[in-house]
């Protein structure tokens, strides 16, 4: 077994998106070769209403699959193809764009006013850039979830984990998405194939991942303080990316760490992106907002 080395820790980065919608971007727009085939991660937690009821609203998409995970509260959406539905807390929705589809989430908090999601962007290959829109919409009832002898429990919403497979299926990316939480002080190894990007986002407590040599800084971005001293401690809105192998280790804190394990194989393609439209070339960017300004951007009806 390889170990996976640590290559960075980044911190969230406070974003606003949609109508005024507060998130923390944890990356997103540049770094496309690190995170290949994932584009985007936003974590859209929040228990001020004021800070999210404004929504998303309708905007285009065109060659990516965004896949939202609702841990709180609830997200209304609706598309240019007729589809309607509600996500509630556990409920997974992954939305293939390909060519074109213009849609709206509009979130909703619970009954304390929180609403809690995640929403992460992959890449689509150049041959399935324009394919048909389509939408898989998982109730939470649906991920299978497994609990290991040490504690350690496992949702699994794509790809195959401890012997478990996820209930979205054909994906282009062919990733694997993980909802991991390891109790108090416990050490995890988690097998991660080798040939796939892997980063770790830490959403609740705190702990240390740690690679087959001493522990050592690695370089943190802060959107506190750009000059902080690099560290290893990964702790809530913490992105760690990984350096190739087929294992990584977590070592819990003393309040159990929970984050989402999600690694794939890497499109190598060139990225030409403009906010929600994401192609090879900037000319096949430039058709998709022409086709955008002239009413001629959805394909499939």
């Amino acid at each position: 077994m390889s170990l996976r080395a640590v290559k960075q820790i980044l911190e969230t980065k406070p974003t606003i998106e949609g109508a005024g919608v507060k998130l923390q971007r944890a990356f997103g727009f540049g770094k496309t070769k690190e995170f290949d085939p994932f584009l985007l991660l936003d974590d859209f937690r929040n228990e001020h209403p004021s800070d999210y009821l404004a929504g998303f609203p309708w905007h285009p998409h065109r060659g990516i699959e965004t896949i939202t995970y609702v841990l709180a509260g609830e997200v209304a959406h609706g598309d240019s193809l007729g589809n309607k539905g509600r996500m509630t807390a556990g409920d997974v929705q992954w939305m293939t764009a390909g060519s074109g589809i213009l849609h709206q989430e509009m979130p909703k908090g619970d009954e304390r006013g929180r609403m809690h999601g995640f929403q992460l962007w992959a890449n689509l290959p150049s041959h399935l850039k324009m394919t048909d829109p389509r939408y898989q919409d998982i109730p939470s009832s649906a991920i299978p979830e497994v609990t290991e002898d040490d504690g350690t429990k496992a949702r699994i919403i794509v790809g195959e984990f401890w012997g478990k497979r996820g209930p979205v299926e054909g994906v282009a990316a062919d990733p694997r998405y993980v909802d991991i939480s390891v109790p108090p002080n416990k050490l995890r190894r988690i097998k991660v194939d080798v040939t796939r990007n892997a980063f770790a986002y830490v959403f609740a407590g705190s702990g240390t991942f740690r690679d087959a040599s001493d522990p050592k800084a690695v370089l943190t971005e802060s959107a506190v303080d750009p000059n902080a001293p690099a560290k290893y401690d990964a702790k809530n809105h913490s992105l760690v990316l990984f350096d190739r192998g087929d294992e990584i280790v977590v070592q819990a804190g003393p309040e159990g760490i929970r984050f989402l394990l999600v690694s794939g194989k890497p499109l190598e393609e060139p990225v030409a992106w403009y906010g929600p439209i994401v192609m090879n070339t900037q000319a096949e960017l430039n058709q998709a907002m022409h086709e955008l300004q002239t009413g001629k951007f959805i394909k499939h009806q």
